[in-house]
């Protein structure tokens, strides 16, 4: 033994590995496994609550599941290949269809024909995995039978025909619609083996809750915030500004449902305000951006608009208290109520004189702009508390900081939101936290610990962190952010579009930049030979010219415009970047109109394909950051075999001598 410590340390592992055959046999197992092809990684970022095209996207795999149907059955015609497909995406509904179409006497001989293909599917997916992680993803119901299926090989008569008995069994019993729909979810399961989340799963899209129910059933998941999923870890963190953005934003996109329906967070204290101080007014600035037709007065476009504008006057009130305490964030220029000139019912903006669009003001005292109504007090006070003992609300936040991050280097590849805040020469922009200043990756890392606290400490009085998550929303040094100014105000007050211009970081000039980009790397430490960064943040379309792929590979643009919201300005739906073993591929989606349809016509939405970097060999998991930590465990395994083997160490019949 070379020291004390080196002792201490294989005596630590020989707990776990409590002798010469334990620890043979996992380095073994170790050396097979890093000699897999690498997993397959899908990133996707800006969900935007978008659930129906999200689910439909994990669910054909981005287009890989229709690859590999193509690929191993060029026999068959068309119309077959798109029906395996949608047996696969959506098993329950397609049965359901040919059961109403074909009748129950036909249905079991295109469920044989079905099932036998999707088994020949999920061969082809098992063979780059370990039987042992194959195990872990079959359901317990059908593991035996899957197995029998998967590893026994129809070429030889005898087999084949113990292939069919196990099938006519199922059959017999009345099992295979069961069986489909569980080797379905086998399929897709090990058709992406890590799901990248670029930031913004909430806001806009209907369903931000549906999203992340099916994030959180996912195997392998990571998520980098972005500036608007920051928002609602701040609501749920007690930070009364970040509810009023929330809410704010539900309602100028008509998503208050989401609230009420989908986190069950009753409103009904903000509708008797709205309805009372606004009842009269017009408030035309504050329609929602679309509004459904359903009934219920959150359907009723009207009376949303005034909880619109009830909510944004106390929001736009609440962020004074935090603006005076951090002169540091530079968001001074957010504080605009006491720019209003109630008589002349016009407001100065940078020396300018506008006219006020909406001049129906009875919360605003003139004299005290910034403080809140009794009511208002009542209303955001009464919001505070639904949003912290919200059970629903807490365990997808809970699962947001246990799974997420401000930034990821996984596998040579740099993932976060929007930006790394540049200065405008492209150098790293420096913020000043607790009196000490922070730039580059140490900025990403501080700024994650002060939210972390602030969630930790949601139920304390005082919980100055939560200041952060205004700082991250809309400061200019905003990693996630990343624009100069945040003109909401100006949106909703001033008819002049220039006052609502909001200039973005240097970083978004700088991308093409391969000496500033290096310079990221370096400062994430990232060889930058073979480093990528990928973002989100701000809808770029490859049909209309966009560049998606920046400073020859360096740089990976994938928000995609999944929301609707962004119908005109996208001719896609998304976009999913895959990395495999051999390559890069940015797939784009068509834009999404409802799983219904596609069932109804099986016919899936185009994905477009582009092989952005195809590397000249196969890469293995020994290449990956996970072969990196499995190739030191196999060198400490090696020390513990040569301790064992010298006696240094006794060996133990199992793990409870």
């Amino acid at each position: 033994m070379n020291t004390n410590y080196e002792h201490k340390f294989l005596i630590q592992l020989s707990k776990q590995f409590p002798n010469l055959q334990s620890a043979a046999t996992e380095l073994i197992n170790l050396n097979a496994i890093i000699n897999l092809p690498k997993e397959t990684e899908h990133f996707i970022s800006d969900i935007h609550g978008e659930y129906d095209a999200f689910n439909h996207y994990l669910k054909n795999a981005s287009g890989i599941l229709k690859e590999k149907i193509n690929q191993r059955f060029q026999d068959l015609d068309k119309i077959n290949r798109r029906r395996l497909a949608f047996f696969i995406y959506y098993p329950t509904d397609m049965i359901n269809k040919y059961r109403q179409s074909w009748g129950e006497e036909a249905l079991p001989v295109l469920l044989n024909d079905v099932l036998k293909r999707m088994i020949i599917i999920a061969k082809m997916l098992v063979s780059k995995h370990t039987k042992s992680h194959v195990r872990k993803q079959l359901p317990e119901e059908f593991a035996y039978i899957i197995q029998e299926l998967l590893y026994e090989s129809s070429e030889h008569v005898d087999k084949e025909r113990y292939i069919n008995a196990i099938i006519d069994a199922v059959f017999e019993t009345g099992r295979e619609k069961k069986l489909i729909i569980e080797v379905s979810r086998f399929i897709r399961r090990l058709s992406i083996d890590r799901l990248h989340i670029v930031g913004d799963i909430f806001d806009r899209g209907p369903k931000p809750h549906m999203v992340m129910d099916k994030i959180m059933r996912q195997k392998q998941v990571d998520i980098q915030w972005g500036n608007h999923d920051i928002i609602w870890m701040g609501a749920a963190s007690g930070s009364e500004v970040m509810i009023a953005n929330v809410i704010r934003i539900a309602a100028r996109y008509s998503n208050l449902e989401c609230l009420e329906d989908g986190y069950g967070i009753n409103l009904r204290v903000l509708q008797a305000l709205a309805n009372k101080v606004y009842k009269k007014d017009p408030c035309k600035a504050f329609y929602p951006k679309r509004f459904n037709n359903g009934d219920g007065v959150l359907n009723d476009p009207k009376f949303v608009a005034r909880m619109h504008k009830a909510i944004s006057i106390i929001q736009f009130k609440l962020e004074k208290g935090i603006i005076d305490k951090h002169p540091e964030f530079k968001i001074d220029d957010r504080l605009l109520l006491d720019k209003i000139n109630h008589d002349k019912q016009t407001i100065t903006i940078d020396h300018e004189v506008y006219a006020l669009t909406e001049t129906m003001l009875p919360t605003v005292d003139p004299n005290s702009p910034y403080t809140l109504t009794e009511e208002e007090h009542k209303v955001i006070s009464h919001l505070k508390q639904l949003f912290l003992h919200n059970e629903k609300l807490q365990a997808h936040i809970r699962y947001l900081y246990r799974k997420g991050s401000m930034h990821l280097a996984y596998n040579h590849t740099l993932l976060f939101h929007a930006a790394v805040p540049l200065n405008d020469d492209g150098t790293l922009l420096t913020h000043t936290i607790d009196n000490k200043p922070y730039k580059g990756k140490a900025l990403f890392d501080k700024l994650e610990q002060k939210i972390r606290q602030a969630y930790l400490n949601r139920h304390e009085t005082n919980n100055p962190d939560l200041a952060y998550f205004l700082m991250l929303w809309q400061s200019p040094h905003s990693p996630l952010f990343a624009k100069h100014a945040m003109k909401t105000f100006e949106r909703y007050f001033v008819d002049d579009k220039k006052t609502h211009k909001e200039i973005f970081n240097a970083y978004f000039m700088s991308r093409e930049n391969k000496t500033i980009i290096n310079t990221i790397f370096k400062a994430f430490n990232i060889d930058p030979k073979k480093g990528r960064i990928v973002n989100g943040h701000v809808p770029v379309d490859i049909t209309r010219g966009d560049d998606v792929v920046l400073n020859d590979g360096n740089v990976y643009l994938i928000d995609g415009g999944m929301s609707k919201q962004y119908a005109q300005k996208t001719n896609i739906g998304g976009y999913t970047l895959i990395s495999d073993s051999w390559a890069f591929y940015l797939v784009s989606h068509s834009r999404f109109s409802s799983y219904e349809t596609l069932i109804e016509q099986e016919k899936d939405i185009v994905s477009l394909t582009h092989v952005e970097d195809l590397s000249e060999r196969r890469h293995y998991i020994y290449d990956t950051d996970v072969g990196h930590k499995i190739k030191q465990t196999i060198h400490d395994l090696r020390r513990l075999i040569t301790a064992y083997k010298h006696g240094d160490i006794k060996e133990r019949e199992d793990t409870n001598d």
